[in-house]
């Protein structure tokens, strides 16, 4: 099996341990402070790759980025074009919460790249000068057109490819009226408590459950220290979470969470034995710094 992660790429700068987050005009000094790479894509291919999982990345990666990453054993195609800046987040990490400011760099030309990189109508893509035939395409983007990506998706599953996708946090989405039909398009949609209330319009998690539950993509909502529901028609099912004693960040958790989610599904694992992985891989990333 091979699963292919597309999506965006970020060096990860990352102020750890704060006190708290600091006030406009104020600053907040910690002796803690790490530098890596992020991105859902990249997190939850380099996660995938570590629990052994024939993995490709499609994204737009620094030259630096793509060296760090080729010793992950990905395959990688890289849609950055020579001279173009590569994207960078800040992120201030009190432990249980952070705040984050990007320079979005190339990122803002990679949706129509990843469009045509894909070559959907045949589900293989270029990667490392060989043609790579995705099993599963997981996105993690914000999609500007999702009627334009419910037709992508259409021809991905005619092809024989399965999808999903965790949109993040992104409040513009929600005016897109195609948004359900490209979450119908999909074979799972991965979102935290407070996306699934986002994305549905609704004040609480109850609510929002009701409404994922009537949409053909099953859902998996990440709870956090609580666990994660899958969320079908016909029926839901949810797993808590690990103890974590110590959580040093929890930058890139739900990207590892799908990571662990979705190699535990392509080698035919339970719901539950998913949701479990999922759990693990998550709860494990938020021991150290970065999503990777």
């Amino acid at each position: 099996m091979t699963l292919v992660c597309a999506g965006e790429a970020f060096e990860d700068l990352i102020f750890i341990g704060l006190d708290h987050l600091p006030a406009l005009g104020e600053e907040v000094k910690t002796d803690r402070f790490a530098s890596t790479l992020g991105g859902g894509a990249v997190i939850t291919a380099v996660e995938a790759a570590r629990l052994g999982m024939k993995t490709a990345l499609v994204s737009a990666l620094s030259d630096a980025a793509v060296a760090r990453l080729r010793n992950e054993r990905l395959a990688i195609t890289n849609l950055r074009k020579h001279g173009e800046p590569h994207a960078i987040t800040a992120a201030l990490s009190t432990g249980p919460d952070r705040a984050f400011v990007t320079y979005n760099g190339v990122n803002a030309h990679l949706e129509d790249r990843l469009a045509r990189a894909l070559k959907a109508d045949r589900r293989k893509l270029r990667a490392d000068r060989r043609r790579l035939k995705a099993d599963h395409i997981h996105f993690c983007f914000f999609p500007h057109d999702c009627a334009r990506w419910t037709r992508i998706l259409a021809r991905l599953r005619v092809a024989g490819a399965t999808t999903s996708w965790d949109f993040g946090w992104n409040e513009p989405l929600t005016g897109d009226r195609g948004l359900t039909g490209l979450v119908d398009a999909l074979d799972f949609v991965f979102v935290n408590e407070h996306e699934a209330k986002l994305y549905t319009g609704t004040d609480t998690l109850a609510g929002a459950a009701a409404a994922w539950r009537a949409r053909a993509a099953i859902t998996i909502i990440k709870l956090g220290h609580a666990g994660a529901v899958w969320l079908a028609p016909d029926r839901d099912v949810h797993v808590e979470a690990p103890l974590v004693k110590t959580v040093v960040d929890t930058t890139g958790a739900g990207d590892s969470f799908n990571a662990g989610f979705l190699v535990a599904w392509l080698r035919g694992k339970s719901p539950e034995a998913c949701l479990a992985a999922g759990n693990r891989a998550g709860a494990a990333s938020t021991r150290r710094p970065g999503g990777v």
